[in-house]
């Protein structure tokens, strides 16, 4: 498992005082305050987070050491991370994408398919993209029990029940 998740993303400058526009991939989406520091990708760089209003797909907030909007314009794109220890513990079916990710996925017979590698939410509920040798384009999966119904992390290994239409 990684020592870091990525709980959100800078969506560019918020204002002209060095304020960001941020996108929260938690639960609770103002709760990606209370995780701070948040780390860049490469842990170079950490910021202490100040969140300043709800606005329209995100949030605004003030992070540590931006102070102007060009600091926080170049930091558009960056995604920020948080120290898995300072996440809230998750029930028996929850995981963390981070987790998820580059899991071998097999079919119940026990055939490889590929390995997870994205985990994507377009409103209406987590997919999980396959990838295998010899695919010429990913397979997008439902992550739901009737799809997914065993999901092993100590074994690094999902078990996939295939729809029919697939």
């Amino acid at each position: 498992m990684t020592e870091r998740v990525c709980v959100g993303a800078i969506a560019g400058a918020f204002g002209v005082k060095g304020e960001v526009r941020l996108k929260s991939f938690t639960a609770d989406p103002t709760a990606i305050a209370g995780y701070a520091p948040l780390f860049t990708e490469d842990g170079k760089r950490s910021f202490g987070v100040t969140l300043t209003g709800v606005i329209p797909n995100g949030l605004s907030a003030r992070l540590t050491g931006v102070r102007s909007r060009e600091e926080a314009e170049a930091l558009k794109g960056t995604q920020l991370f948080a120290d898995r220890a300072r996440l809230p513990a998750l029930e028996d079916d929850e995981f963390y994408h981070a987790d998820l990710i580059g899991l071998s996925v097999r079919d119940a017979g026990g055939t490889e398919l590929g390995r997870v590698v994205s985990v994507q939410n377009h409103g209406a509920g987590d997919m999980i993209e396959v990838m295998g040798p010899g695919m010429k384009q990913s397979l997008m999966l439902p992550f739901t029990r009737a799809v997914v119904p065993t999901v092993d992390l100590a074994g690094r290994r999902l078990v996939v029940d295939l729809p029919e239409e697939i």
